[in-house]
């Protein structure tokens, strides 16, 4: 009897042998999948530049332009370090000078704050760091400095106002003129809100303002302290209560990333508490989420089951496992991910398990990148050649079904591969990419820190090209190297004194206006005798940084301080250079108290009113034509410092008290302007530590992970771990 099962079963694998035979990639089948895959982007590319070019995206069908996302010809930003890394340098060099040339920024349209952050924020600051490889010119300072990493500060300045809320959570739009629109919702999902670390943190430790990275921080720590008793995050946020309004927990739509950003910035930022924070949330997804190498959608309270599907967003997944040592669970999760897409050709939006079925109002394939990402990941890490068939599974189904004369097309439904109009920007950023790195093993990108090259800096000298990229969550590669070349995001000036007029607006006693005024009189009075030149230097000698004791041993009415007249201080101390087109509460105070002064025509000569301005400020010929260099105000102790709503009555009591031409401005222009000013808002955030922080912050053991071969030297090598962080 054991002979006769013995001799079926050895009959049966002979049969099933073709079936189970992985194919053999030699050096050459590989290279040749590469150059496909360049083909499939230049394809893409030229068709872009050809039909759609300067609007946001490609439409493949209809062979044109459409803006989508912002109308900053996305696209064109989101290949840029893709050309890059496939060594089309000339292209690059030439896309650059267009994007500094013609991007604006200043427009009065509202985009998503999370997608404008990883496709333009992290498309900018890679191709700025990979600008050096390109033969681009290069700017003295650089990577502290250059013309990319300045547009990328100008938007991510555009967005901070997002993060004014009393939670410290972002909203999900913003204008980029004005700030939050009127009526904007303050509901956020997870991902918007926890998924800018990467970004903002690079921003920060390359310029060495640390606003970024710490609003991007307290963001995280927010939903970390909002998490459900069981360690559970749901689906979306309101960022002014905390309160949840969509209580479904999972890894996929909504909340991917920002479990991708709590490890990506932990090994980029070498901050401990986010690989904590990321090892409870897995014990936690491990226990109520995971069903047999797959993942469901369960309430967040309770970890019960609502919604046992697969979706599409959900395969970054394996990769992510990957990058802290889990390479035995990620292959078996990346199975189970590859036999929907052999199922259909692609993987559906969402995939019913009770079924086995794509779900009916979720069956299209929009060209997503995450699959491939993950076979990209696993393959750098075991050489597997069943990874170079996913891969190569994957090349033949967009080569077959998404391709057009104009480009590639999402694909509407994968039971029929029916076509939909629209090629988004990730195409050219994400899915293209990870493909041809996978068929491309000795790409830079690759590259395990046994070589790198060495740059002056105003530093001294740095080591950078050594490998262990991050990628953010649109694929943009991130050289942790030159993070550490530049100025590291440490507690900063004190900058709180910055734009202090808000204060003095918003504060219950509006009559310090009248207080302002009347100590410029007074001090332009009795120094009328003191040059020009002697009055700007006993301004800044007083705007110096001395004790408020020793400021009170001057005279009364000379106890005044100025402004910074761009309201953004340099690491070293000086004002850092306002942007072209940025207009701040200051000038606009500024310029109307000048033109008081100087009896320019603010106020109408026909305007009766206007009278009343000179009753109150009689004018005197030796107070003609005052400069006023900066906005002074009574100088106060630190402590009694704090912002507070006025009450109506109040309000309107000091308003009627008030000059015309200041009350014109409390009435009209001042309500205009986003109310977020930056620095105010950091220093707030400093003073409130409204969430403690992670109780493992100093446990740097947390990065010794098994990780990946091409991280080990951040990892263990300890390049980049501070002489302070080895000894703790």
């Amino acid at each position: 009897m054991k002979k006769i099962i013995f001799s079926l079963f050895y009959i049966l694998s002979l049969a099933c042998g073709p079936c189970l035979t992985i194919r053999e990639y030699s050096k050459e089948d590989i290279l040749k999948l590469r150059e496909e895959v360049r083909e499939m982007f230049q394809h893409a590319y030229d068709s872009y530049l050809r039909y759609a070019y300067p609007y946001d995206e490609l439409r493949p069908l209809s062979c044109d332009g459409v803006d989508t996302w912002g109308s900053y010809s996305l696209t064109l930003i989101d290949a840029l370090d893709t050309l890059a890394i496939i060594g089309n340098h000339t292209e690059f060099n030439r896309v650059v000078d267009i994007v500094l040339q013609k991007q604006n920024f200043d427009t009065d349209i509202n985009v998503s704050v999370f997608e404008t952050n990883i496709r333009i924020i992290g498309g900018l600051l890679s191709a700025h760091l990979l600008s050096h490889k390109t033969g681009l010119k290069l700017e003295p300072g650089w990577p502290c400095n250059g013309p990319l990493l300045r547009l990328a500060e100008d938007v991510a300045h555009r967005l901070i106002a997002a993060f004014d809320t009393a939670t410290g959570m972002p909203y999900g739009t913003i204008n980029l003129r004005s700030g939050v629109p009127p009526g904007e919702t303050s509901v956020t999902c997870t991902a918007g809100v926890g998924t800018f670390i990467v970004e903002f943190g690079t921003l920060s430790r390359l310029t060495g303002d640390p606003l970024y990275e710490e609003v991007a921080y307290n963001a995280l720590k927010a939903l970390y302290h909002h998490r459900s008793p069981i360690g559970l995050l749901g689906n979306h946020i309101d960022v002014m209560t905390g309160r949840w309004t969509a209580q479904d927990a999972g890894i996929g739509g909504g909340v991917d990333s920002y479990y991708e950003y709590l490890v990506k910035g932990a090994i980029l930022l070498e901050k401990p508490e986010l690989m904590s924070m990321f090892n409870e949330a897995r014990q936690v997804i491990d226990k109520y989420l995971k069903k047999d190498d797959w993942f469901v959608w369960a309430t967040m309270l309770r970890g019960h089951v609502t919604l046992p599907v697969f979706q599409s967003l959900e395969s970054y997944w394996p990769g992510l496992l990957s990058l802290i040592g889990e390479t035995d669970t990620a292959m078996r999760i990346i199975h189970n991910y590859h036999s929907v897409w052999k199922q259909y050709g692609f993987t559906p939006e969402v995939y019913n398990l009770g079924t086995g079925e794509a779900s009916s109002s979720r069956e299209s394939y929009p060209l997503r990148p995450e699959l491939i990402e993950s076979i990209m990941y696993l393959y750098r890490e075991t050489r597997d050649p069943i990874l170079l068939q996913m891969g190569e599974d994957i090349l033949r189904s967009i080569q077959h079904s998404a391709r057009t004369p104009c480009g590639y097309a999402t694909i509407k439904d994968v039971r029929d591969h029916r076509k939909e109009d629209r090629m988004e920007s990730f195409f050219l950023a994400e899915t293209t990419k990870y493909l041809y790195l996978l068929f491309d093993p000795d790409n830079f990108i690759h590259n395990p820190g046994v070589h790198g090259t060495v740059i002056n800096t105003p530093n001294g000298e740095c080591i950078v090209d050594v490998g262990g990229y991050i990628f953010n969550t649109e694929a943009h590669p991130i050289d942790p190297t030159m993070l550490y070349c530049c100025h590291e995001a440490r507690q900063g000036i004190n900058i709180s004194e910055v734009h202090r007029i808000y204060q003095i607006l918003e504060e219950e006693d509006n009559i310090q206006f009248m207080t302002m005024i009347d100590v410029s009189v007074n001090n332009a009075s009795t120094k009328e005798s003191v040059s020009e030149v002697e009055r700007n230097t006993a301004v800044e000698n007083i705007s110096s940084e001395i004790s408020y004791a020793d400021k009170n041993k001057l005279k009364q009415d000379e106890l005044i301080k100025t402004e910074t007249r761009t309201g953004y201080v340099n690491i070293d101390g000086t004002e850092r250079e306002k942007s072209k087109n940025e207009t701040t509460l200051s000038d606009i105070v500024k310029e109307r108290i000048n033109s008081y002064y100087n009896n320019t025509n603010v106020v109408s000569e026909q305007d009766e009113e206007s009278k009343d301005v000179e009753k109150v400020f009689p004018a005197k010929e030796s107070e003609k034509n005052i400069e006023i260099d900066d906005i002074t105000v009574v100088q106060r102790p630190q402590e009694s410092e704090h912002l507070q709503l006025p009450s109506t009555t109040k309000a309107k009591e000091a308003l009627i008290m008030l000059p015309k031409v200041i009350q014109d401005f409390l009435n009209n222009d001042w309500k205009l302007k986003p109310k977020c000013e930056p620095q105010y808002m950091l220093e707030r955030i400093r003073k409130e530590q409204k969430y403690p922080d992670h109780p493992d912050v100093n446990k740097y053991q947390l990065l010794l992970t098994p990780a990946q071969s091409f991280l080990q030297r951040i990892s263990l090598a300890g390049e980049f771990l501070n002489k302070k962080q080895l000894d703790l």
